[in-house]
């Protein structure tokens, strides 16, 4: 059972309209990184968790992210009403479609269920999301550089931090199973090579980088890996 409220938590406020930025801001209603896709991306993988706590989380992030789709589209809507009589307004993809959101993106491509990553296990559905917020959270820095009005920028700083609130729930949730730092997940255990590292990008110098990712006690560094295999 779903109910909807018209109030959104965040007052969604343009002071002046602009539908050139309103074509950016499809990016995050119809776009890879945008708020349908979450919604949908957490809604399904919700029905694979067994775990109650974790199923509840994502269900009312799933929840939360459509009322953020909601937000988008009031701004889209605010940022391309009376003006389709303007140049501004006949250069974008708003004067063959009409005002207010689509299922498109910034460039005019149509929203596909190819953006959802899920795939039936809690951890790597998880670390998924972490890297669907990462994303959602780069395109809303750029959009909030190019904000045309103080309003618009108000909404997407909120819009961000909820991205980094995501983020940190969905961190807690691998923690709680303990496998935020743990990539050994699955059934399957992986063969002795898990260990080694191969150095096969080179400089010619003999000044390969090392680092933790590629040094004890983690990873035997393997520098020549033409002479290693047996």
């Amino acid at each position: 059972m779903f109910f909807h409220k018209k109030e959104p938590i965040h007052v969604v406020k343009v002071s002046e309209a602009s539908p050139r930025f309103a074509q950016l801001l499809l990016e995050q209603f119809g776009g890879a990184t945008g708020e349908l896709s979450a919604a949908l991306q957490y809604w399904v993988q919700s029905f694979h968790v067994e775990n109650p706590g974790i199923k509840d989380m994502l269900q009312d992030i799933a929840i939360k992210e459509f009322g953020h789709l909601e937000m988008v589209g009031k701004l889209i809507e605010a940022h391309t009403k009376n003006t389709d009589q303007t140049e501004a307004y006949k250069s974008t993809l708003f004067a063959i479609r009409g005002i207010g959101p689509h299922f498109l993106d910034s460039q005019g491509n149509a929203w596909n269920a190819n953006y959802l990553n899920e795939g039936g296990d809690v951890v790597r559905d998880l670390r998924a999301n972490i890297a669907a917020e990462a994303g959602a959270r780069q395109t809303y820095e750029e959009l909030i550089k190019l904000a045309t009005d103080q309003g618009t920028k108000e909404t997407l700083v909120h819009l961000l931090t909820r991205e980094v609130s995501h983020t940190q729930m969905f961190m807690k949730a691998l923690d709680s199973l303990g496998k935020l730092t743990d990539p050994f997940f699955g059934n399957i255990q992986p063969d002795e090579t898990v260990a080694l590292y191969y150095n096969l990008s080179t400089n010619g110098s003999g000044q390969d980088q090392r680092g933790p990712w590629n040094s004890e006690p983690t990873f035997k560094y393997i520098a020549n890996p033409l002479e290693s295999r047996s």
